[in-house]
């Protein structure tokens, strides 16, 4: 039997399973819904609003209408409101689609690209009733996995905003109090820099404390290095101001004292993401899989957890793996001579980010991934050799995530030795790091 009639098959097998179809095109308090019964072609136009009453009512008469018949409903988004509004309901199985998946269906259909929300309701209807098999339903992982992704997710969030904050702070820093960047170090986004600064946000202010003042505050926040401490108070007592103009001094010291807030202020926040983190790694059971490998540490190894799961069939591949994280390139084709090898544009990008910066730590942890990365750089710039030692990275972790096995440097070199591979060779020579 081929593809095309395994595919009409599988439809044939699973329009008896599902009584029903739906598409459901999310808007931000209502949505377009087009419902079809199953082996029949009217399709039902309604609305739904985005309220948990509204929805359990819904969810309760299209269960009094099917019975025990599950419904297929295919919606516009991975991860929001609607799909955990929805996801607690056992008779609806939900397929969720990439939002340029619908656009580009839509334009196949209406080249004009015009859009309106029925009409997109009746595409996705229209998608889960005949392209089904070329859908994923949506199978929620373990409690713990989720959590660990939407906490490193958003862990990466408050860490990108606590990096802009400290731009901002650096700038102003710059403009009026240049030598807070050697009181305080480079690190503007710790305790001591925002507790100094919120004393002392400008150099009149610092000047007028006493030098055991100082060393008090520095002893308190664990600078004790007496050859720092000399050079800083040295420093408080002869530097000039880059300006004594009055207008900058009171501009730029509101915004230090805003941005300070605000840094003091996010701190805790991003601290109890990261406990919260390592608690689950620790108790997740495949948290010490992922803790093994070479320079993922607390950051890198819940985040490669929750971009792999649980489920071991998610994955049937390696390459399964690299084409949905985006580390697999894409080749397009046209013609007899037009060839093009390209980055991956849809993918999730913070999980496509992981495994890149994942890579680009393990170089200084792990030998073979030193010697593969100075061997890639010979023929190529930085962020593609890290891409390329991803993708080998993407092997090993989706073995030994299959097999359960921790990752075992010794092993895998020695793998690298018994294959007669040209790296195994260059280990000893490559150069640090």
């Amino acid at each position: 039997m081929n593809s095309a009639t395994d595919s009409k098959e599988l439809c044939r097998t699973e329009a008896k399973v599902y009584a029903g179809f739906v598409g459901i095109d999310w808007g931000d308090e209502k949505h377009a819904v087009s419902l079809s019964m199953a082996g029949s072609h009217p399709i039902e136009r309604s609305t739904l609003e985005q309220t948990p009453e509204a929805l359990l009512e819904w969810a309760n008469a299209l269960r009094a209408r099917f019975g025990s018949g599950r419904v297929a409903i295919c919606l516009e988004q991975a991860r929001g409101a609607l799909l955990t509004g929805l996801m607690q309901y056992e008779h609806l199985v939900l397929y969720p689609v990439n939002p340029k998946t619908l656009a580009r269906f839509r334009e196949a259909l209406y080249p004009s690209r015009a859009k309106d929300d029925p009409v997109d309701a009746d595409l996705l209807l229209d998608l889960v009733a005949k392209h089904r098999d070329r859908l994923r339903a949506w199978e929620p992982d373990t409690v713990e996995t989720r959590e660990l992704a939407l906490l490193t997710e958003q862990r990466r969030g408050f860490v990108d905003q606590r990096t802009a904050l400290t731009n901002a702070l650096l700038a102003h820093l710059k403009a009026i109090f240049p030598q807070a960047l050697e009181l305080v170090g480079r690190h503007l986004g710790n305790r001591l820099t925002t507790d100094f600064l919120k004393k002392w946000p400008t150099l009149e202010s610092v000047q007028k404390a006493s030098a055991s003042t100082l060393r008090d505050f520095y002893y308190g926040h664990n600078s004790r290095a007496e050859q720092l401490m000399v050079k800083r108070l040295e420093l408080v007592k002869t530097a000039l101001p880059l300006t004594r103009d009055p207008a900058l001094l009171s501009a730029h010291g509101l915004a230090i004292r805003t941005l300070v807030a605000q840094l003091e202020g996010l701190r805790p926040f991003i601290e109890e993401h990261d406990e919260r983190i390592a608690a689950i790694l620790a108790a997740h059971p495949d948290g010490a899989l992922f803790e093994s490998l070479p320079g993922a540490g607390p950051a890198l190894a819940p985040r490669l957890l929750s971009a792999l799961g649980t489920d071991r069939g998610r994955f049937p591949s390696a390459a399964s793996v690299q084409c949905h994280s985006g580390i697999a390139p894409v080749t397009e084709k046209s013609g007899k001579s037009q060839h093009w090898v390209h980055l991956r544009w849809s993918c999730p990008k913070f999980v496509r980010q992981s495994w890149h910066e994942f890579a680009n730590t393990s170089r200084r942890f792990s030998a073979w991934a030193a010697a593969c990365y100075q061997e890639l750089r010979t023929r190529m710039d930085h962020h593609e050799a890290i891409r390329k030692l991803a993708y080998k990275w993407q092997r090993i972790v989706w073995r030994m995530w299959q097999t359960r096995q921790p990752y075992d440097e010794s092993r895998y070199v020695e793998s690298l030795k018994k294959r007669g591979l040209m790296i195994y060779s260059k280990l000893n020579t490559s150069p640090p790091l």
